[in-house]
């Protein structure tokens, strides 16, 4: 995902939410299974209605151009791709019913069931294709575009080195989509079940560039459509009568609210007005998680996610590695999980998490403060300057990331004496501000969008990579990557990503904090919600008991 909220498949981390690697938003995101308990949901009469609180308005809900683990919440329960992810957390066929692949691995053949967008139009496989090279289409400016670059010629046509056409990936008629692979990639049936592989309805969006800003536009093929948004207040989708599995459907809607405060939300899940607060959507108030631990009500799962700062590393002093190892060896993230997030967070002393590791050790000691400011001292000099410059950390609104902020902050000033700024951002506009350059220190979150580390790595792969805000790029780096990519022997590859995640910390141009866990309080009888390892959360089978 690209991206989250607490804590970001690789998505950012955002306390919107993450990006899905997803950037997450959140500070606490809990990770794990919530699987269904497979009980019928009771047949009451009454109309089954989940509450739920978003956290934040999300950025966009076009599938196309999501990259944070809110709008990817949005997109996930509207859409619906070739292959969903299931309870059991391996993907399925969904909007295609059989997939056929080639001897060789590269060439894969969908063919798509009978269904209908949510306006009663059938769904092709022309909606994939036009969506995929939409998406990857340089005009489109989709910051998930890389995840596409496992078709054959993806990279090459987003970077205007190749034709639409080039792009590997072909209706051949209404129900068959043929699709070819630059490499053999053994995880790219959980690919087409990321919100980047949806198809979209052509016609709306040449209609309307702004077709998935407003309810009344947006047009979908998943379990629910989307019938109201009053922005920056409540969002609500309903069960989408045209979808292809809508007997599994049990919810007959959603309504979301969008109350930023943490200890808000908590006030109203106690009051009855939501059933559910924290993750995946929001968090908890760290404040009360010591007290809904003890009483037994929290759920705690670890996720493959990674909260971090980065640096951007063509604004000085972060110009400098020694200085951003410097930053990076002084904080102390042990305290941080110990006084503020609470919920059984493991330091980061890399980048990716232990679930998805490439086996390295520690690339660094927690809380180093003798060596931390040898470093500063030696990349002072090498700038040629005898004082720090004041210091931005910048952060989405969430009351976990303005502590942990103040935390690091704090840190910071104690080890080297720094002026250290705090500047608190919208989460719309700190995305934004991320991908301009307009920040020094930025706090970020990354859930993987697959199981395996290139979901991590691939991250920081070029400059002006789509989520790569730090400006860092490293030739051996890509290099490795990119050999990572046609090695066929998986211990050969996994060294490869070894080696590539040795340079990124050599370099550190980010500073990672601590691996995510998800927490979560929810009514008793919401059954169904199913949050899967990498923190994506899927309410196709919820239901009211």
């Amino acid at each position: 995902m690209r991206k989250g909220l607490f804590v970001a498949v690789s998505s950012l981390v955002v306390f919107g939410t993450a990006l899905s690697g997803c950037a997450s938003q959140q500070a606490n995101q809990p990770p794990g299974n919530q699987t269904s308990e497979q009980t019928a949901p009771q047949a009451s009469g009454e109309p089954q209605v989940l509450r739920l609180n978003l956290h934040s308005e999300p950025p966009t809900a076009d599938p196309g151009l999501a990259e944070d683990t809110t709008s990817g919440a949005v997109v996930r329960a509207t859409f619906d791709g070739l292959t969903r992810t299931g309870e059991d957390g391996k993907p399925h066929e969904s909007a295609a019913e059989k997939v056929e692949i080639s001897p060789d691995l590269l060439t894969y053949t969908f063919t798509i069931r009978e269904a209908k967008w949510s306006n009663g139009d059938p769904v092709t496989a022309q909606d994939f294709e036009y969506a995929w090279k939409r998406a990857l289409d340089p005009k489109t400016a989709s910051n998930y575009a890389y995840q596409l670059y496992f078709i054959k010629n993806g990279e090459k046509f987003n970077k205007g080195e190749a034709t639409m056409d080039d792009v590997g990936v072909k209706a051949l008629n209404d129900k068959t989509l043929q699709v070819v692979l630059e490499n053999p990639t053994p995880f790219f049936l959980e690919l087409t079940s990321f919100y980047t592989y949806y198809p979209v309805h052509k016609k709306t969006v040449e209609a309307n560039p702004q077709w998935a800003a407003e309810a009344k536009t947006h047009i979908g093929n998943g379990p629910f459509k989307m019938t109201e948004w009053v922005h920056k207040s409540k969002m609500v989708l309903e069960k989408n009568e045209n979808y292809w599995d809508q007997e599994k459907v049990k919810l007959d809607r959603i309504e979301f609210s969008m109350v930023e405060d943490e200890n808000t939300e908590l006030a109203m899940f106690e009051n009855g007005e939501i059933d559910w607060a924290g993750a995946p959507l929001s968090a908890l108030p760290t404040d009360a998680i010591p007290a809904l631990k003890d009483s037994g009500r929290m759920v705690t799962i670890p996720i493959a996610g990674t909260y971090l700062y980065k640096f951007n590393t063509e604004k000085p002093p972060f110009t400098n590695e020694k200085i951003r190892k410097a930053f990076v060896y002084a904080i102390n993230r042990q305290a941080i999980i110990d006084n503020v997030t609470q919920a059984n967070q493991e330091p980061a002393l890399g980048f990716i998490p232990t679930s998805t590791s490439v086996g390295n050790a520690a690339f660094y000691k927690d809380n180093d403060i003798e060596t931390a400011k040898k470093l500063l001292a030696e990349g002072m000099k090498e700038l040629g300057i005898s004082k720090l410059p004041p210091i931005g950390i910048s952060f989405n609104t969430s009351e976990a990331h303005k502590k942990i902020a103040e935390a690091v902050q704090d840190q910071w000033k104690k080890a080297f004496g720094a002026e250290i700024k705090l500047e608190n951002k919208e989460w719309k506009v700190y995305i934004e501000d991320l991908h301009s350059g307009n920040f020094q220190v930025g706090r970020m979150g990354w859930l993987a969008d697959y199981n395996d580390p290139l979901t991590f790595l691939d991250l920081f792969k070029d400059k002006e990579g789509g989520n790569n805000d730090t400006r860092w790029e490293n030739p051996q780096y890509k290099d490795f990557l990119n050999k990572s990519a046609v090695e066929q022997d998986p211990e050969k590859r996994k060294q490869l990503l070894a080696q590539a995640e040795q340079i990124l910390m050599a370099d550190m141009p980010i500073a990672p904090i601590y691996y995510y866990t998800q927490s979560w309080v929810k009514k008793d009888n919401v059954k169904g919600v199913f949050v899967d390892g990498l923190g994506h959360v899927d309410y196709k089978w919820a239901y009211l008991e």
